[in-house]
């Protein structure tokens, strides 16, 4: 019985959805709340644990994301760009920093494979383009690469 947040859509019995990165496809057959089932399924916001066909404990883990198989379905990536602001680091951050993300529930090292601008904190507006390094209060634009994979969406696909 996976257990999780719907952060956008409905979950509900009888739908088909895949987990990603893992790219395991099943049919959910119950979703449960507070161990009462939901008839009408779950709603964004809703912790809920559901139950699914034919999948072992070994094929999902935490830091999956299930999404409706038919409509956009997740999916792993190879790397991403962040908006990131270094908060509290001595030092100077550059390429090959691996800081652990904790996106969701998945808990990943993920490497500054470059550093694409330098942005102004305040206004979002670029100060630099592939600056070298970046410190403490700094705020820009990185590409990550993820150790193992990981599901993320665009902040502007999924708010």
């Amino acid at each position: 019985v996976p257990v999780g947040r719907i952060e956008t859509g409905i979950l509900k019995a009888g739908m088909v959805v895949t987990f990603a990165p893992a790219n395991v496809t099943t049919e959910v057959k119950s979703v449960e709340m507070h161990h009462t089932q939901l008839t009408e399924g779950g709603k964004p916001g809703d912790n809920v644990g559901f139950n699914v066909k034919n999948v072992s404990v070994k094929d999902i883990r935490r830091g999956n994301v299930a999404g409706d198989t038919k409509n956009d379905p997740p999916v792993g990536c190879a790397s991403f760009n962040a908006q990131v602001i270094i908060l509290n680091h001595p030092g100077q951050v550059g390429a090959g920093y691996a800081p652990v993300l904790d996106c969701h529930t998945a808990h990943i090292a993920c490497k500054f494979s470059e550093l694409l601008e330098k942005l102004d904190r305040r206004t979002g507006k670029s100060m630099e383009s592939n600056p070298k390094f970046i410190k403490s209060g700094d705020a820009a634009i990185v590409k990550m690469i993820p150790s193992k994979p990981m599901c993320v969406e665009t902040f502007s696909e999924y708010p």
